[in-house]
């Protein structure tokens, strides 16, 4: 009698192919009972639309942040969501679902409410506003995502993705300008790495999309919108997106297109049909990528003048020895001084950004960035063990997932298995890019990680996972429906208005700021004709700084440039609202102090000095404050000694190499005078001319020696043409001009000290 051989994996999913979809299957164990696709025809298309809206609408004015724009898009349509579900929906079904991985959010969104207490209140509040609208969205995935409802979230992602690469497809061939934004192309992201950064992780769905595609038209398009896509994260030129982009279509999505071939329906497409949609993809790629830019500045970059030549060789340029990775390490080491001296508690949710200052490196005076550009670093600098538990578990569960899904035998888990798979390659993708970025606080991003999330433990649920991280049912009454809808309406109201205060103080800051700019670009900030937009700059930003005194990264720049006209006051007022945020950032504490010491307030300048030595006591800025404080009281020879101290150190910046220059020509000492002014023209370029005349003063007054007079002359005079040539030849003494064949000079002038210098 022979025997019956079994039947593989691989022939049982066939014989499913062949037959036709398969019926959702009825769930067992602890969700029993609960229709996967309860929900997924009325919610399901909002969240595909809020895939599509968020990463493809842009503001096209710098009044407001692009992400602020993404983050009311994701907020309102989770928010709207949540409200149709538990109006329309939850109110007939006996339960709802429950997932162990969706106390993973909750459990960061109690942390931060509570660090709200003891830390940064607003920050922690800002994240405690993150995880809410994270963890809401993961569970609505949770009870709404069925396996008939993934190909529309899929298309909303893919379309998302596609339009946003189109937009920077535009910026980087034809220079589009139509979103304020960094360097090209950023899409709707203002960054560039923001950009790539989502789109790769959406390159999954392109190709689950495209391997289902039953009609030739359709094939060809998704291969073609996948081009794109490709080609604009190459355009780039954000290594660890391209990184993460080989690892996809060169190991992971060739490897599973094969491993589930028999399940999609490119195995059934004709030979010409299989050659049309390659040659579109990969011709696409190539003839895409073989456009030149028509950005001057992306050419001015010397990375790559098309996609093709820019994708290779910033992959290329991958290396421990990397500037920009240099930068981040910076950022690391003082994060892990952080995660050492906070290993239990952490700063407080958000808290990075404040606290930092406090744990970088000798002589840092300025916050390298307020992000760590490394997630897992972060969370676990804020968050402290909470942040443990998050990583570890989340780890935990997707490694479980991922075994599963590779060893599905049943026909329930084979049917489950290619999405399970392309999930995972997506949320693999984000963990990439996440280990130098911050996508999981871009709105987009963001977003898809939670429903990648959601999605899977919808899976679990399916397929009645009832062990630790199983889905579960929790009995649902429809009272609960009608607190939880008016718990989210009050949301809603919450929503509509925190965006509405944090448009408006974006609006009016950013105006100030570009009015700032304006005066100052103009060479003359101090004409009396500037007087109207001074003072509506000056209403502008009390104004925003009333709404949001905590927006750091633009606030100051106002301040900066009021400094720059002699404004003192103003800019010292609006130093001191930054500082009443975020109270340890050395660099503003030195601004602080020279606007006191320039209008005549010497006791203040000195209480900031001393809260800045505190904190970064050999800080370049630190330190010139210091020389500059003791010589306008009269203690030159301290002053002097600690100017030496800082340039043999290597700790100087252009006033304290300014200041030492003059203090030496004072006292006589020519060679530190020298070595200071030198050191001063090597690290701002700019100031070389300037600093020739310098010396050449020095020389002819101080030192009395017109042969290095002249000579000094003759250098200031060959770094500069046109108008700025005569402008400083009519600063040189006639006797000098005489010899330098000028036609003119200036009258012979008096004999100046260093002190006037």
């Amino acid at each position: 009698m022979a025997r019956r051989r079994p039947h593989s994996g691989a022939a049982r999913a066939a014989a499913a192919a062949a037959a036709g979809p398969a019926p959702a299957p009825v769930e067992s164990g602890p969700t029993a009972g609960l229709p996967p696709e309860a929900g997924s025809r009325a919610i399901v298309p909002i969240l595909a639309l809020m895939m599509l809206l968020a990463p493809a609408l842009g503001v096209p004015r710098e009044e407001m942040l692009q992400d602020t724009l993404k983050s009311i898009v994701v907020s309102a349509a989770t928010l709207g969501a949540a409200l149709l579900f538990f109006a329309r929906i939850a109110g007939d079904r006996p339960a709802v679902r429950w997932h162990g991985a969706v106390w993973l959010p909750l459990l960061l969104l109690v942390y931060a409410l509570g660090s709200m207490a003891w830390s940064h209140t607003f920050l922690a509040g800002v994240e405690a506003v993150r995880w809410f609208v994270f963890g809401l969205l993961m569970w609505l995935g949770l009870n709404t995502l069925s396996r008939p409802s993934l190909p529309l979230l899929a298309w909303g992602i893919h379309a998302g993705g596609f339009m946003a690469a189109l937009w920077a497809v535009l910026q980087f061939w034809v220079d589009l300008r139509l979103f304020p934004q960094g360097p090209h192309p950023a899409s709707t992201f203002v960054n560039r790495n923001f950009f790539a950064e989502f789109a790769v992780c959406t390159v999954p769905f392109a190709a689950i999309l495209l391997a289902r595609a039953r009609q030739s038209a359709q094939a060809v398009l998704l291969a073609a919108s996948a081009a794109v896509v490709i080609v604009a994260i190459m355009m780039t030129g954000t290594r660890a997106a391209l990184a993460a982009l080989w690892l996809q279509v060169l190991v992971l999505l060739p490897w599973l297109a094969w491993r589930y071939r028999r399940q999609f329906a490119f195995a059934g497409w004709s030979r010409g049909l299989q050659a049309l949609v390659a040659l579109t993809l990969v011709g696409g790629v190539l003839a895409m990528g073989a456009i030149p830019t028509g950005d001057a500045k992306i050419v001015e970059e010397q990375r790559g003048a098309t996609a093709l030549e820019r994708g290779l060789k910033r992959t290329a340029s991958i290396s421990p020895d990397d500037p920009s990775l240099g930068i981040r390490q910076v950022m690391w080491r003082a994060t892990a001084r952080i995660i050492a001296a906070h290993p239990l508690a952490g700063v407080g949710a958000g808290a990075w950004e404040n606290e930092v200052p406090l744990y970088q490196e000798r002589g840092a005076q300025l916050e390298t960035d307020y992000y760590v550009h490394n997630e897992y670093l972060q969370l676990l600098a804020e968050y402290g063990l909470v942040g443990w538990v998050f990583l570890l578990a989340l780890a935990g569960w997707l490694v479980a997932t991922a075994w599963r899904t590779l060893r599905a035998r049943t026909e329930a888990e084979l049917a489950e298995a290619p999405w399970r798979a392309l999930l995972l390659t997506s949320l693999l993708t984000l963990f990439v890019v996440s280990n130098v970025g911050f996508p999981w606080r871009m709105a987009s991003t963001g977003a898809l990680f939670a429903l990648c999330l959601g999605a899977l433990a919808a899976s679990d649920a399916r397929l009645g996972l009832a062990r630790r991280w199983a889905a579960a049912a929790v009995r649902w009454r429809p009272q609960w429906s009608q607190a939880a809808a008016a718990a989210v309406v009050t949301s809603l109201a919450l929503t509509a208005f925190i965006s509405w205060r944090a448009a408006e103080a974006e609006f009016k800051i950013v105006r100030a700021t570009r009015i700032a700019l304006s005066i100052s670009a103009s060479g003359d900030p101090n004409d009396p004709r500037w007087a109207p937009a001074k003072a509506q700059m000056l209403q502008l930003i009390r104004q925003g700084i009333a709404i949001n005194p905590h927006y750091r990264k633009i606030t100051p720049m106002v301040a900066d440039e009021l400094a720059r006209w002699g404004d003192w006051q103003n800019a010292i007022w609006i130093w001191e609202s930054v500082l009443s945020s975020r109270p340890h950032i050395v660099a503003i504490m030195a601004n602080v102090a020279r606007g006191y010491a320039s209008t005549g307030q010497l006791d203040q300048a000195m209480a900031y000095l001393e809260r800045a030595k505190r904190i970064q006591p050999s800080a370049p800025s630190v330190r010139s404050l210091e020389v500059i404080l003791l010589s306008r009281t009269g203690q030159t020879g301290r002053a002097l000694a600690l100017g030496r101290l800082a340039i043999d150190d290597e700790l100087y910046d252009y006033d304290l190499a300014s200041t030492t220059f003059l203090l030496a020509w004072k006292a006589g000492d020519w060679e530190l005078a020298r070595r200071a002014m030198r050191l001063r023209m090597v690290g701002w370029p700019g100031t070389r001319a300037e600093g020739y005349l310098q010396l050449a003063t020095m020389y002819d007054q101080g030192m009395h020696e017109p042969e290095q007079a002249l000579g000094a002359y003759r250098q200031a005079l060959a770094l500069v043409s046109g108008p700025q040539r005569e402008a400083l030849a009519s600063r040189i003494p006639a006797a000098y001009a005489a010899r330098l064949g000028l036609a003119g000079g200036a009258a012979p002038a008096p004999q100046r000290s260093a002190s006037n210098g």
